[in-house]
């Protein structure tokens, strides 16, 4: 049986930058060449990033990728890496590109993927599955394709598919099983959810077993936007096993010898199997040898436990929108708190201490616990520590205003958001905001107070999340033999935003280990009232933050953004009206 030397190239595209994401794939190339590979594959739209979201409507963008992708041919194969098979994910359309309503059937933009070969685009194939549920809006986009591209590499039968239709029953893969192919290859930009590796191989393998063939699975890492990547490519043989996965969250090449079945379908023409999808094939001239010696393996990558993977997710996701965004640092409030303990700790593994401020803004109600626990983390940390108080700013407001209550608590925070913005302003950094999911359920915040920022890492983090992965991360450190980032005062102190005398969330909120199951239930797993209340949560606490979560959505609207690690983060998984009398009320 023929073998055949595969790399999986799981690197970091970023949207838009076509000239840098095609010098990456050479870069990616080249390496998997010098590793000997017969065939080298790169994630879903690679070459313009993904997801490129409104670009698809620029006629310009879509032309530049096209573009884009004949010049790459021609530099592999000006780079002596020609004879190579590469196959990478790009932006096509073969009409002008439309809002999907408006197009004419069975034209417009492409989610597609590219063989290139000898400094040809040698075939295409165009996304069928086209997802439309959650952070996806491809049925905006894109046009599904009808064909199943087959190619022969090596001997071996080889076809194309991208992301969703590895996720749907039926189509490419079925087809791929009419086909014969002893490779289906599959192209990804799946985002990151917590416990989604645990789905993603049992998902492989009933792919593989529906196509009688393996499954070479390459995803994107990296962040973009709310959405992060965590890479876990993994090549998945006929009967299931696993034969090869890569690691979360780094850029990795995981090259691998594969014994595939010999092709025997003929090369030319095409078909029209049951499931609707015609078959295309074409083939390669002979792809160059291994280097010899020794075979590849790429060795299994375990999975790490929930918190040291939510961990990778955030420290990555903040890491490439700092960076790709041209931020040169942060700077956040320091509390002494829990939420910016975490933030602050996030960001220095993220960013490194230089490129971290942290700046506490103590008031008259600051305890001396607070300012101490602030400190103590900054010198555990080594970031920039910088103290501004703000009680002679508020007195100000207060000799030339008449505030009382509320009105006073939130004029504090909004003089440290003004704070925290100025030194924005002055020095360019990009301000982190701390607020957690939970308090962004329940509107548990002020606006244009802690809630300003550009970015929250810990915008989908539940509450009690938070404090287990404090734990966790001081916990690591010590294993390590390092210096636990985290004060334990941080973590053991009641939650408090020390706004008034004595004040803590409790005295507003329910205890948190009651509220998170709430907010899970009716959050992420939209359930009303009748059911948080059959699950055994107390109905007059269900009625209370029920209330809460419904009228703080306008709030949520004006957030920063934040890296997403749950099946429904807020934002662009959740879209709810502002104006809506509909109440989960008892």
């Amino acid at each position: 049986m023929p073998t055949l030397r595969l790399a999986l190239s799981q690197v970091n595209p970023t949207v838009g930058d076509l000239a840098g994401n095609a010098d990456l794939v050479r870069r990616w190339t080249r390496t998997a060449a010098d590793a000997g590979a017969q065939l080298v594959l790169f994630p879903e739209m690679v070459l313009t990033g993904y997801p490129v979201e409104d670009l698809v409507f620029r006629r310009s963008f879509v032309a530049a990728s096209q573009a884009a992708l004949r010049h790459l041919a021609a530099d592999l194969a000006a780079d002596g890496l020609g004879e190579l098979p590469v196959v990478v994910g790009y932006l096509d359309a073969d009409g002008p590109p439309q809002v999907s309503s408006d197009a004419e059937p069975g034209r417009g933009a492409r989610n597609a993927a590219a063989l290139l070969h000898r400094g040809e685009v040698v075939a295409t194939y165009f996304k069928h599955h086209l997802p439309n549920y959650g952070v996806f809006d491809e049925d905006r986009y894109f046009v599904p394709g009808d064909a199943l591209t087959v190619v022969r590499v090596g001997g071996v039968d080889v076809a194309l598919t991208i992301c969703e239709d590895l996720w749907q029953a039926g189509g490419p893969f079925a087809v791929a099983r009419q086909a014969g192919v002893g490779l289906v290859v599959t192209l990804n930009g799946s985002p990151y959810e917590l416990n989604k590796d645990d789905i993603r191989l049992p998902l492989v393998r009933r792919r593989a077993a529906e196509a009688g063939a393996c499954v070479a699975y390459v995803n994107m890492v990296g962040g973009q936007d709310e959405l992060v990547f965590e890479g876990d490519s993994m090549i998945v043989a006929a009967d299931g096993a696993l034969l090869a996965r890569a690691p979360q969250f780094v850029e990795h090449l995981l090259v691998h010898d594969v014994e595939l079945p010999p092709a025997a379908q003929p090369t030319g023409g095409g078909g029209q199997p049951a499931d609707g999808m015609r078959i295309v094939r074409t083939e390669v001239a002979d792809v160059p040898p291994t280097a010899g010696g020794e075979a590849a393996v790429g060795g299994i990558m375990e999975p790490v436990a929930d918190e040291a993977e939510v961990w990778q997710a955030l420290v990555l996701g903040l890491r490439d929108y700092v960076n790709k965004n041209r931020f040169p640092s942060v700077v956040l409030g320091l509390s002494g708190g829990i939420d910016s303990a975490v933030v602050a700790a996030i960001a220095v593994d993220a960013l490194g201490p230089d490129r971290v401020v942290g700046v506490s803004l103590p008031s008259q109600h600051s305890s001396e616990h607070s300012r101490a626990d602030a400190e103590d983390l900054a010198k555990r940390t080594g970031l920039d520590y910088r103290v501004e108080p703000i009680q002679p700013m508020v007195d100000t407001f207060l000799a030339n205003m008449s505030l009382s209550g509320v009105s006073v608590e939130n004029l504090q925070a909004r003089v440290r958001g003004v704070i925290l913005m100025a030194l924005s302003n002055q020095e360019g950094h990009l301000v982190l905001t701390t607020g957690n999911k939970s308090e962004l359920a329940v509107g548990y915040s002020t606006l244009y107070g802690d809630s300003v920022g550009g970015f929250n890492p810990v915008k989908d983090v539940w509450k009690t999340l938070v404090w287990r992965l404090a734990k966790w991360r001081n916990a690591d450190a010590t294993r390590r033999g390092e210096t636990p980032p985290i004060p334990e005062n941080s973590i053991g102190k009641p939650p408090s935003a020390e706004l008034s005398p004595g004040q803590l969330d409790s005295d507003t909120l329910p205890d948190y280990d009651v509220l998170d199951p709430i907010l899970i239930g009716y959050v992420d797993g939209d359930l009303g009232r009748a059911g948080l209340v059959e699950s055994g949560h107390d109905p007059a606490v269900v009625d209370k933050v029920l209330r809460m979560v419904d009228t703080a959505e306008y709030k949520r609207r004006q957030s920063a953004p934040g890296t997403k690690i749950s099946m429904k983060a807020f934002g662009r998984d959740r879209r709810l009206p502002i104006t809506n009398r509909w109440r989960e009320d008892g």
